[in-house]
């Protein structure tokens, strides 16, 4: 039909949050044009799935990813811990990928892709239990109660973790604001799909495998407190997400 337009490949959705901050160093502004494209996801059309595996060189023994990752401490931490894994990290602020890039680049770490994009796009394509680890470490946690609703760990969110988790598989949480902290324990605990992992005060904290990140220090040094909570997918019962 004339004047007729293709739906979008993906829901347009309200994205809170920067996308770029202070300007790029030359060599960070080369990553982004020759090695992002190296190692970008891309999704698929409409309608499609994208299995995480394909993304690598070699197949990986698991696939874990990480929400926003920041300035990629964490993520190049654990690639480089674990060379078997296959990590998939997301990270709208292009500041931040650049400085993942630069991590990947020095540390020659072969196992890691990016999306580069808001992660709920990625998650809307990924495959049920396809991920064995998901992390989303400090997450803003928009204080304001009329922002609440902008918050990444809500029910809907939350199902759509449950989906695309493996059974067992592990959810990381962090943050240092302790109403939030709070809120997504509640949520979670009420949630059909996964158990509390805490047994005592030592699991509120950073996990000997996990290195503080630079928002970590950041907050450490302003008084602050990090929470970690992680969380077990329960075994599916059914072809729903409890």
């Amino acid at each position: 039909m004339t004047g007729s337009r293709e739906p979008p490949a993906h829901p347009i959705r309200a994205f809170y949050g920067r996308r770029r901050g202070h300007r790029l160093r030359p060599h960070r502004r080369a990553l982004l044009d020759t090695y992002l494209p190296r190692i970008g996801v891309d999704l698929p059309a409409a309608g499609g799935r994208l299995d995480p595996e394909i993304l690598f060189d070699h197949a990986p023994s698991d696939i874990w990813l990480e929400i926003g990752f920041g300035s990629g401490e964490h993520l190049a931490h654990q690639a480089g811990l674990h060379p078997h894994i296959g990590f998939v990290g997301c990270e709208p602020y292009v500041n931040g990928t650049a400085s993942l890039l630069g991590k990947i680049d020095d540390g020659g770490l072969a196992n890691i892709r990016v999306y580069p994009d808001d992660a709920r796009d990625l998650l809307d394509v990924l495959p049920d239990a396809s991920i064995g680890r998901l992390y989303l470490l400090f997450p803003d946690p928009w204080p304001k109660t009329r922002h609440h609703r902008r918050r990444l760990i809500n029910d809907a969110n939350l199902n759509v973790f449950a989906r695309v988790l493996k059974d067992a598989a592990e959810f990381w949480f962090a943050t240092d604001h302790t109403e939030y902290c709070r809120w997504t324990l509640g949520l979670l605990l009420r949630h059909p799909g996964f158990d509390w992992l805490a047994e005592g005060a030592a699991d509120w904290r950073r996990p000997a495998e996990a290195p503080p990140t630079r928002y970590e220090v950041k907050s450490a040094g302003e008084g602050r407190s990090a929470i970690y909570l992680k969380f077990r997918r329960r075994e599916r019962v059914s072809n729903s997400a409890a």
